[in-house]
């Protein structure tokens, strides 16, 4: 199995920690040139200078907001013009605030999409030219298991989340002729920033333990327990990697089989 990725160029979004930073981390294991991007300049420097180097990897960052499209896009525009294409992008963002959808504003719909479908399509339409010239492409959306079953209490994710995988679905049936596959990774409840703010939240309006509500989220979950964001990274490291050439437009659940669909 081909999993080497040396001279290979990967763009990770979100990488300044959780699972866009174990992601980062695994393909600079496997050889790539990682160019980490995130809002927090101080997080992000602490965290390249822990990604792995064989001497000749040449790692980089990029400080941008996803909450504000048009700018990333500007800086994508002027990193480009003085750093090399990428064969690898993975498009990751932190999840929209829990809460019924019919609670939702309306401007929550707005920033979410901004942040997650709108920031996705910039960077990939702005890699995919590189990536044709290479013959090699890998597109890779970190989204939610609620792409297959809709999760209580995100009324807002569920609803652009699905967006996103439908966006990546068309992407990949345009592409595919290029080399170029996109791919959908379904995380489910993996040790992060994130989760434990859902756990607490969930606590509070449960007026319940924090131990309580873990271990009710566990018990429905057949691995009973959550995941560590080094095993999702393992199976977005694979579909990078020169072994994944005929997976295309997928959905991949890691979630320890919580998913109760097929």
């Amino acid at each position: 199995m081909n999993l080497d990725l040396s001279n290979k160029n990967a763009l990770v979004a979100g990488s300044s920690q959780g699972i866009g930073f174990a992601t980062a981390m695994e393909l600079a294991n496997l050889g790539a040139n990682v160019t980490l991007v995130a809002r927090n300049e101080e997080r992000l420097t602490k965290a390249l200078n822990q990604l792995p180097n064989n001497g000749q990897q040449k790692h980089n960052i990029l400080v941008a907001d996803f909450n504000e499209p048009e700018l990333l896009r500007a800086k994508l525009e002027r990193f480009l013009d003085s750093n090399t294409n990428f064969h690898i992008l993975v498009n990751n963002s932190g999840g929209p605030p829990g809460g019924p959808i019919v609670k939702a504003a309306l401007e929550e719909f707005h920033i979410a999409f901004q942040r997650h479908l709108a920031c996705n399509h910039i960077l990939a339409t702005a890699l995919l030219d590189g990536m044709k010239a290479f013959g090699y492409g890998r597109i890779i959306n970190i989204i939610s298991t609620s792409v297959k079953q809709p999760l209580n209490g995100l009324g807002v994710s569920n609803t652009i989340r699905g967006a996103v995988a439908s966006w990546a679905k068309t992407l990949a049936n345009e592409v595919g002729q290029f080399g170029i596959t996109v791919n959908n990774v379904l995380p489910g409840a993996t040790k992060t920033v994130r989760l434990s703010s859902i756990i607490e939240n969930k606590a509070g309006k449960l007026d319940k333990s924090i131990g309580d509500v873990e271990h009710a989220m566990k018990s429905i979950i057949p691995a009973k327990r959550f995941a560590q964001p080094e095993e999702i990274a393992n199976a977005i490291a694979f579909l990078a990697s020169p072994s994944a050439s005929y997976i295309n437009g997928i959905n991949l659940p890691v979630d320890g089989g919580r998913t109760a669909s097929l």
